[in-house]
């Protein structure tokens, strides 16, 4: 059985290794007193939240959700998904599509008026996925690439 929650730091360890997998684009992690420092500080934004999904008790996927407000839209709020990963023994198996479906529901309830997410050009087995749940190709995405 699936489990979407929320994340806790006990669950640190096994997201750093889900992000250590040779399939993500950038598999560099923090080290885990970083990663401590780095969740405590994303714990006081508000609706910002880490999530893991479980399978038998293993996490075996990981997303982060931000839900921002907007002057825009009748100041409808809108979602973003950041940081997916689902472990490569477990893809296929719904892994993916029941964070998504969580996700979308998190952003129905706050009355968002969109969700989106960014993946890589390369990354085209993703991009069929995405679409697959409903989630369309829109305008184009500009990087400024600040890493000194």
């Amino acid at each position: 059985m699936i489990t979407i929650r929320q994340a806790t730091v006990s669950d640190l360890a096994d997201i750093l290794a889900l992000y250590r997998q040779p399939a993500l684009d950038d598999n560099a992690t923090l080290s885990m007193p970083q990663a401590e420092e780095q969740f405590a500080r994303i714990q006081t934004y508000p609706n910002y939240h880490l999530y893991v999904a479980e399978f038998n008790g293993a996490v075996v996927g990981t997303f982060a959700l931000l839900i921002m407000d907007n002057l825009l839209h009748l100041g409808r709020p809108s979602g973003i998904i950041e940081a997916v990963a689902v472990a490569l023994s477990h893809q296929g198996q719904g892994i993916g599509k029941a964070m998504m479906q969580v996700a979308m529901e998190q952003c129905r309830q706050a009355n968002c008026y969109k969700l989106t997410l960014s993946s890589n050009l390369k990354r085209s087995s993703a991009h069929a996925f995405y679409e697959s749940l409903g989630f369309v190709k829109h305008g184009f995405s500009f990087v400024v690439d600040l890493t000194p």
